[in-house]
C-alpha cells in the first residue's frame, strides 16, 4: 500500500509539474491559431504521461531496458496524439475561415450562406446565429431604405406644398403693398386662409418629428369613448357641411379607455377630416365605436371610391398621399402618419381596408383596466 502511495504521489508530481507548464505556454499562445493551442493540449497529454512514468521507473529502479520500451511506447503515442491534434486543429480553423468569410459576405451588405460540410456542435450554433443575424440585417436595410425614400418623398412634397402658398402670399402682398389688390379684404382673408395652412403644416410636421423620435409624451386619463366621439364629430362638422357630406355616429358604445384625450381627439380628427375631404357631395361618412375580443375598435367609414389594393400596405407612411385623383390640394401626407404614430405610442394598431363604395379606417386600442 505504501509503495502505491509512493507510485501515485511521483507520476502526480511529474504529471503536475508538466500541466503547468503546458499552461503558461497556452497563455503565451492565446492569440495564435487554435492548431497551436491543440499541439500543445495533446503534448501535454503525452509529456505528462511520460513526465510521471520516468518519474515512477527512477523511483522503481527499473532496468535500462524496461525503461527504453516504456520510453519508446510513448513516443509513439505522442507522435500519434500530435498527428491527430494537428489533423482536428487544421480542420476546425479551415472551417472558421469558411465562416468569417461567409460573414464578410453579409457584412459588406450580401446575405450570409453557411458553409457546406459537417462543423463541430459550436460552430453549427454559431453559423445558425450568423443567418439569423444576416436576416435580421437584412431587414434593417429594407425598413432604411424605404424610409429613406419615404423621407425623399416627403421632402418633395413638402417643398412644393410650401412653395405654392408662400409665392401666393408673396404675390397678395405686393399687391396690397402696391394698391393694386381691387378687393384688400378678400386679399386679407386669403393670407390669413394661407398662414393658417402653412401653421397646420409645421404643426404636423413637428407632431412627426416628436412621434419618430420617441419623444411623445401621453398624459394617459380614463375617458368615454361615447364623449370622445361626440366631440370630433362636433369639431368635424362645420367641414362636412361645407363639403355637403353628412356625419353618421353609429353604434358609438359608451366603452371607458385609458388614452391621452388631446392626441386622440387630433387621431380622430385627422380620420375624419380624411374621410370627409375623399367622400364626394351628398356622401356619408360614419364612425363607430364598440368593444371587441381584441380591444377597443374606433372606425371611420367613408365613400371614397376605395383604395387600390397595392397602395393599402403604404396608406400609413410618411408622405403617402395616394393617385392625384384622390389627393386633396390641401393634404401634404402627414395625417395618417401621424394617426398611426399616436395609435402606437397608446400601445394599438391602426389599419385600413376596402369596402363597397369606400375604405374603412379602424384604431384598435387596449381596453381599460
Amino acid at each position: 500500500m505504501h509503495a502505491m502511495l509512493l507510485i501515485a504521489l511521483y507520476a502526480f508530481a511529474g504529471a503536475a509539474a508538466t500541466g503547468l507548464a503546458g499552461a503558461g505556454v497556452l497563455r503565451l499562445i492565446r492569440r495564435r491559431s487554435l492548431t497551436a493551442s491543440l499541439a500543445v493540449v495533446a503534448a501535454v497529454g503525452v509529456v505528462a504521461m511520460l513526465a510521471g512514468t520516468l518519474a515512477v521507473a527512477w523511483a522503481m529502479f527499473l532496468s535500462r531496458h524496461d525503461l527504453s520500451v516504456v520510453t519508446t511506447v510513448v513516443a509513439m503515442a505522442a507522435v500519434v496524439s500530435l498527428a491527430t491534434a494537428l489533423m482536428m486543429g487544421r480542420w476546425v480553423v479551415a472551417r472558421s475561415r469558411e465562416l468569417t468569410d461567409a460573414a464578410r459576405s453579409f457584412g459588406d451588405g450580401g446575405a450570409f450562406a453557411a458553409p457546406d460540410g459537417p462543423a463541430t456542435a459550436e460552430l453549427e450554433s454559431l453559423s445558425r446565429e450568423l443567418a439569423a443575424t444576416s436576416a435580421r440585417l437584412a431587414d434593417s436595410r429594407e425598413r432604411e431604405r424605404a424610409l429613406e425614400a419615404s423621407r425623399r418623398e416627403l421632402v418633395a412634397w413638402i417643398s412644393h406644398d410650401l412653395r405654392t402658398p408662400l409665392a401666393g402670399l408673396r404675390a397678395m402682398a405686393e399687391a396690397l403693398e402696391d394698391g393694386v389688390a381691387a378687393d384688400p379684404d378678400r386679399y386679407l382673408k386669403q393670407i390669413r386662409a394661407e398662414v393658417e395652412r402653412l401653421n397646420d403644416m409645421v404643426g404636423d410636421l413637428f407632431e412627426l418629428s416628436r412621434i419618430h423620435a420617441g419623444t411623445l409624451s401621453l398624459s394617459l386619463v380614463r375617458i368615454s369613448l361615447y364623449d370622445l366621439v361626440g366631440d370630433a364629430l362636433a369639431g368635424a362638422d362645420p367641414l362636412a357641411r361645407e363639403h355637403g357630406v353628412r356625419l353618421v355616429g353609429e353604434r358609438v358604445e359608451p366603452v371607458p379607455v385609458e388614452v391621452d384625450g388631446r392626441e386622440m381627439s387630433r387621431v380622430l380628427g385627422n380620420l375624419l377630416v380624411n374621410a370627409i375631404r375623399r367622400t364626394p357631395a351628398d356622401g356619408t361618412v360614419a364612425i363607430a365605436a364598440e368593444r371587441t375580443d381584441e380591444g377597443v375598435v374606433l372606425s371611420v367609414t367613408d365613400g371614397c371610391g376605395g383604395i387600390p389594393e397595392e397602395d393599402l400596405p403604404r396608406v400609413f407612411d410618411t408622405g403617402w398621399r395616394g393617385t392625384d385623383a384622390r389627393t386633396p390640394p390641401a393634404g401634404a401626407g402627414l395625417g395618417l402618419a401621424i394617426v398611426r404614430g399616436i395609435v402606437e405610442a397608446h400601445r394599438g394598431r391602426a389599419a385600413v381596408r376596402n369596402i363597397p363604395g369606400g375604405c374603412r379606417f379602424e384604431v384598435t386600442l387596449p381596453t381599460a383596466r
